[in-house]
Formats: structure tokens, sequence, C-alpha cells
């Protein structure tokens, strides 16, 4: 049996800046249907810069989960823009840093019902003494933390920001 859901019929139940929903009705393998909520995004780009052993990290109030994280720096892609270019943007807008960006890792965060995909990269020839230029409204620090403390974090969940924990991971799988 082949494991594939044909679309069938779809509904926009909005539409904003950041996502859009919409409730799409599919056919099942076995011949039957059911309905799929789908949140549509552009996607992110995230950069792991790692300098004589620390790791940047960004700590902003998320919303969402009432409280202060550490991540890596990332954003959203605008529509039509280059990943790659979504990261540089990001890194410095966030950080101030500017570096070469090697694609590194990609991610697939929810996908239980968005088809976000967020691309990693890793940092290559830096330049640490740029200047951070946030939006209006993002507030956010910038720190460096040694990869051990960063694992510590992570492992003690401290951290756990998806991106981030996949990132260092595999960061550190390939460092040994």
């Amino acid at each position: 049996m082949k494991f594939f859901e044909k679309k069938l019929q779809g509904k926009t139940v909005y539409d904003g800046k950041i996502l859009k929903l919409e409730v799409d009705t599919v056919e099942l393998p076995d011949g039957t249907t059911s309905l799929r909520e789908c949140v549509r995004h552009s996607g992110g780009a995230a950069v792991l810069c790692v300098v004589d052993g620390k790791v940047l990290l960004v700590k902003q109030y998320r919303y969402l989960y009432g409280k202060e994280l550490y991540e890596i720096p990332a954003g959203k892609v605008e529509r039509g823009e280059e990943v790659a270019v979504t990261a540089a943007r990001e890194l410095k807008e966030e950080t101030g840093i500017e570096a070469e960006l090697v694609p590194y890792l990609k991610i697939y965060p929810t996908t239980g019902y968005t088809d976000e995909i967020i691309n990693i990269f890793i940092a290559k020839n830096y330049k640490l003494d740029g200047e951070q230029k946030l939006d209006d409204g993002e507030f956010l620090s910038v720190c460096f933390k040694p990869l051990s403390e960063v694992k510590r974090m992570i492992e003690s969940g401290e951290i756990c920001d998806a991106k981030t924990v996949s990132a260092i991971y595999k960061y550190l799988s390939e460092n040994k």
C-alpha cells in the first residue's frame, strides 16, 4: 500500500503576515476521507556560529511560551527570498555579525500540521565587530556560551528550541 493523501478540496480560513491556515479534505490510502488543518509558512533560516568553542545565542521573550528562550539567530523567510539571504540578514540584524554561510541542516519542526522548513547554516569566516540593527518591536540580547554549557542547558531542559537543539547535537556529533 502506498501512503499518499490526495487533496480533494481546500478552504483558506486565515491568511496573515506570518502564516496561512487552510482546512483541506483529503482522500486517505484506503479510500476514506479526512480533514487536515494546514498551517502554511514561508519557512525560516537560522545560523549556528561557534567561535573558539563558544556558541552564539540570542535570548528573547517568546510570548506563546511565556518566558525568555535561548536560540541560535534565526528569522522568517520573506516571500520570494532565498533562505541564505534570510540567514545572513537575520544574523546581521540580531547580532551585528557577518559571515560566510554554509548550508548545514534542514529541519521540519512540526510535521503534523505545518509545512514550515527551517534551513540552518553554519557560519565561517565571521566578522564579529558589527552593530545590531533590530526590527521594530524586537528585543533580544546576544551572548556566547561555551559549547559544554549549551549542551548542559539542552540536557537540563533550559534550551528546548528545536532548531537550536538540532544544530547543536549535529555539531557535537561531528566535533567529538
